[in-house]
């Protein structure tokens, strides 16, 4: 794994976070949009992790397993925190 490779990755996830804190602090109530932006971003960090740290960017068939995975996960999470607003 090359150094620029994981640079480009720190770079990112640094990005991220500081999108997250500023729309958290911007927008602290901001309800189900909040959620579900907060959701995406921690979904973007993680295939981040995944694919440059561990390396799956080379293996793009388990890359994609668990990138399945984390979108199901993420859409479970949405969903239990909309099923209230449901009923």
């Amino acid at each position: 794994m090359s150094n620029a490779v994981l640079t480009r990755a720190l770079v990112l996830l640094i990005g991220l976070s500081m999108v997250t804190t500023i729309f958290a602090g911007v927008l602290p109530e901001a309800g189900p949009v909040f959620v579900l932006t907060v959701l995406v971003l921690s979904g973007l960090k993680s295939f981040v992790i995944l694919s440059d740290y561990l390396g799956l960017r080379a293996a793009p068939s388990f890359r994609g397993g668990f990138t399945a995975f984390l979108i199901g996960f993420l859409g479970l999470a949405a969903l239990l925190y909309a099923l209230p607003f449901a009923m």
